[in-house]
């Protein structure tokens, strides 16, 4: 019993660094010429790149997470751990949407790639590039993409 006490403590202060990460506006600039604001986390860390949204229960419509990698390069995302399905952009260095999927399945072990070199990925709630229209060609206004 207190085995369970002492790892559910450290993943509860582990999930609380996570959750505190450092936060960073964002726009998404559609082809019709919309602009769509989000704060999302940036995870720029390995621990935090590994984390990503597991473990949420809810994310906000305007909210999200920000992977950001050194050099461009084919990026695997997979949906292990995490509870709410989400849509995924791909982005290249220069702020350019690659690939958008849509409302992954929770807790899926399937791979979702990048299928092409990207500098970033962008982790949205689930739905909500059907909704604001946002697709493949629209650009992410952000100091990361020049």
């Amino acid at each position: 019993m207190r085995l369970f006490v002492i790892v559910s403590l450290f993943l509860i202060y582990n999930l609380c660094e996570v959750n505190a990460s450092v936060k960073s506006e964002l726009s998404i600039i559609t082809s019709n010429g919309s602009r769509h604001n989000f704060l999302v986390e940036v995870a720029r860390t390995e621990e935090e790149k590994k984390i990503g949204l597991m473990f949420r229960k809810t994310l906000a419509k305007n909210a999200g997470m920000l992977f950001l990698y050194k050099r461009e390069a084919l990026r695997l995302m997979w949906m292990k751990n995490t509870f709410i399905p989400l849509d995924i952009l791909f982005i290249d260095k220069k702020g350019v949407i690659k690939r958008v999927v849509k409302r992954t399945v929770p807790h899926s072990l399937a791979t979702i790639s990048s299928r092409q070199s990207v500098l970033a990925v962008l982790e949205l709630r689930g739905g909500i590039t059907s909704s604001l229209d946002i697709k493949k060609g629209d650009r992410i206004e952000h100091p990361a993409f020049k």
